[in-house]
């Protein structure tokens, strides 16, 4: 799996010139949409296949503050799956390969009418494509 490449906006920063901490919450989701079109399951598809994944949960750790023009590369990793619950967690470094944040971000699967879908019996082949990418650590 690649990781997704971010690069720090000017209108991201604070006064301080720091990256603002919201953010980084920002760039989970655009490196959860590249991890899905990575694994075959772009957004586009979810959709068209009535699929909406909520966020209902999600968490940052900053471990190094980031500045304007930053390279910032996010790893994603499927930490918990279960059918029903999807928690990602992120690692985001920057180009010298130290931490700036770990995060998780926890998620649902509905329907367009908000209704719980247990992925193994209406879309197996997604739940697989999760299942199979549980980390261990």
């Amino acid at each position: 799996m690649n990781a997704y490449k971010h690069v720090v906006q000017y209108y991201e920063t604070d006064k301080m010139g720091i990256t603002h901490h919201s953010n980084y919450i920002r760039w989970m989701e655009e490196a959860r949409i590249d991890f899905l079109r990575q694994i075959g399951w772009d957004y586009a598809r979810l959709e068209s296949d009535g699929i909406i994944s909520p966020v209902v949960e999600a968490s940052c750790r900053y471990k190094k503050s980031t500045t304007f023009e930053d390279e910032i590369f996010i790893t994603v990793a499927v930490k918990e799956y279960k059918g029903l619950k999807l928690v990602l967690a992120y690692e985001m470094k920057d180009a010298e390969g130290k931490t700036v944040a770990t995060a998780e971000s926890e998620h649902c699967f509905v329907d367009k009418g908000g209704k719980l879908i247990r992925l193994s019996k209406e879309f197996p082949e997604f739940d697989k494509a999760l299942g199979d990418l549980i980390s261990e650590e």
